[in-house]
């Protein structure tokens, strides 16, 4: 039988469940005289007949990309032995050469390479050959399954449901699991981190130079790694954003809610929201190229230092940034309060300012306060703003005028380029990465307590 690749043998497989389903639900259909002596509709016929003809070959497909690749460098390990006999790397090197070469992405540079090459895609064919026969004959096999199974007394619709609902579960597990893997990497990384560098030292020290000596015989590369400096540069920006969009973006949206006539609003809206879809790199040159040297020039005026590189210049560009994320969200919030809440109170004598503060501001407040959660941690999160207009330097001040650097920058540092996840310095990302998973579950975990407060309060 002629090989056929994996996509083909899937587009194979959707074609046929796709005609079985029309098949069976048809079947069905003729063999009732009236609907009631239908236990399912025939819809559920045909979708039990689409299942089972798709998914047993997806599964055989899941399995030979696992096991084809095993069983190839099985029957190869000898003739690869003789081009990479030194370590089991080596062989793994020579393997994707000859993957590569029979795939037509490189070419062979001798005659033991190119015989080698024609035994592996002979190989390939080989495994390639199997599981095309594999599928067909499980097409086959489940079409037959499927038709005898139509009939007018099966339980279609419950069979349906059942794997559906074992699909969301599989769906929400895969979310929970690669959840709980990022946090162990990262755990067990930081945990490796801190059996060489001291955690009061990285939590309380306030020197960060991640250089490390590469040779036992190289000097000046000793490495700190107190990360004061980075949690300071991280808080001193994010709080210039959140200074420039929470009262920005509240006021906004009250305005656009409250205030603004509908045609303002629909055209407003839209506008405000396009800062959103903005790629950060663009507010990045916006910041250096614009925003810095406004600064830098303002400070020429009136008399102070402010450097090219100043944690104001990231902060401010930051808070326009997310601003459309706290003006957007309040804004819901707001619009969301039942109206019987504000007219009740303007019929009570109030007016519409004190309406604002005193009903609508703490009922639309778990909205407002999940708006500004998010543009939290959109601040804390920013890298390529603050590379191009903070700098990368590591410097314990509060002042606003000089460089710093946040602990999202510092990791993409530390993670940039050829690493060795043996050495302190490329660690010290994933204890920085800890840091931030914390600082996050943190604020989200009082972000919900006082929704929770408010919501009970106003439901």
């Amino acid at each position: 039988m002629t090989p056929i690749r994996p996509l083909t043998l899937i587009v194979i497989a959707m074609i046929v469940g796709v005609t079985m389903y029309f098949v069976c639900s048809q079947r069905v259909s003729r063999r009732v005289v009236h609907r009631s002596e239908l236990h399912s509709m025939p819809v559920y016929h045909g979708l039990y007949a689409f299942f089972w003809s798709l998914m047993p070959v997806i599964l055989l497909l899941l399995v030979w990309s696992q096991v084809a690749p095993r069983w190839i460098a099985a029957q190869m390990i000898d003739e690869l032995a003789m081009v990479a006999p030194e370590s089991a790397s080596d062989l793994s090197l020579a393997l994707n050469e000859l993957r590569n070469i029979a795939d037509g992405d490189a070419v062979a540079t001798g005659a033991g390479q190119r015989q080698l090459s024609v035994l592996f895609t002979s190989l390939q064919r080989q495994a390639l050959g199997v599981t095309t026969a594999a599928g067909i004959a499980l097409l086959v096999f489940f079409a037959g399954y499927v038709v005898r199974r139509s009939t007018p007394q099966f339980r279609a619709r419950e069979a349906v449901e059942r794997y559906v609902r074992r699909g969301l579960f599989i769906a929400s597990s895969i979310a929970v699991l690669t959840t709980l893997g990022i946090i162990a990497s990262v755990l067990f990384e930081s945990v490796r981190f801190f059996t060489e560098v001291p955690v009061g030292e990285f939590l309380f020290g306030t020197e960060w130079r991640p250089q490390t000596a590469i040779r036992d015989d190289q000097i000046g590369s000793s490495g700190a790694f107190g990360a004061i400096p980075l949690f300071a540069g991280t808080v001193l920006i994010a709080t210039i954003a959140l200074a420039v969009a929470a009262p920005v973006g509240l006021m906004t949206a009250i305005y656009l809610s409250e205030y603004a006539r509908p045609e303002f609003r629909a055209v407003a809206k839209p506008i405000l929201e396009i800062l959103a879809g903005i790629p950060t790199v663009v507010y990045g040159f916006f910041a250096a190229i614009s925003v810095a040297p406004a600064i830098s020039r303002l400070g020429d005026v009136i008399g102070a230092n402010v450097a090219s590189e100043s944690a104001l210049a990231a902060g401010l560009v930051i808070g326009i940034m997310i601003l459309p994320l706290i003006s957007s969200l309040a804004d819901d919030a707001l619009t969301a309060v039942p109206a019987a809440m504000k007219d009740g109170s303007l019929a009570m004598g109030a007016t519409r300012s004190e309406t604002i503060r005193q009903v609508l501001l703490p009922a639309a407040l778990p909205g407002i306060v999940g708006g500004f959660l998010l543009a939290i941690s959109r601040a804390i999160g920013e890298t390529m703003i603050v590379v191009m207009a903070a700098g990368l330097a590591a410097n314990l001040t509060a002042n606003p005028f000089e460089a710093v650097t946040t602990v999202t920058v510092q990791i993409v540092t530390l993670l940039v380029g050829d690493q060795e996840f043996d050495s302190a310095k490329t660690l010290a990302a994933f204890a920085l990465g800890l840091f931030l998973f914390v600082v996050t579950l943190g604020l989200n975990a009082i972000g919900l307590r006082v929704v929770r407060r408010y919501r009970e309060q106003y439901e």
